[in-house]
């Protein structure tokens, strides 16, 4: 019997979030003045705390930035995926996120470009990654 993955929590902030992933689209917070975008949702900009901010539908392209490989189960769920990869990707938009992608680890490597993807894990769906232009 496989347990299932840790679910990330749903909160009122991070909440448009998880409803765009559901529907197959990646949303950030936009910064109203700078314009820049981040992740995770918050209440306030980090970029200019008094400024408004809109979500925004981004593109689901980006880079590897860096990237680890762990070889200990430290959630129940991941334990028929070792050795997985934990990976800090940068969006073209330029949030940076810490995520999966789906590729062998000897695939990885800084600068390589990534696109969105979704998995479905009951109640939520989770942004994994792939190289950009595989299929997996």
């Amino acid at each position: 019997m496989t347990t299932a993955k840790p679910n990330p929590i749903v909160d009122v902030w991070n909440k448009p979030f998880w409803q765009a992933c559901a529907e197959g689209r990646l949303l950030l917070q936009r910064c109203g003045e700078t314009g820049r975008c981040w992740y995770p949702p918050a209440p306030v900009s980090p970029y200019a705390p008094k400024a408004s901010w809109e979500w925004v539908e981004c593109s689901g392209r980006g880079e590897i930035l860096s990237w680890v490989v762990f070889h200990q189960k430290y959630y129940e769920g991941f334990a028929d995926e070792l050795p997985y990869n934990v990976t800090m990707v940068r969006l073209e938009e330029g949030a940076q996120l810490l995520t999966n992608v789906l590729a062998d680890k000897a695939e990885l490597a800084v600068g390589k470009p990534i696109e969105v993807t979704f998995d479905a894990r009951g109640d939520v769906t989770v942004p994994l990654f792939r190289l950009a232009g595989s299929a997996a």
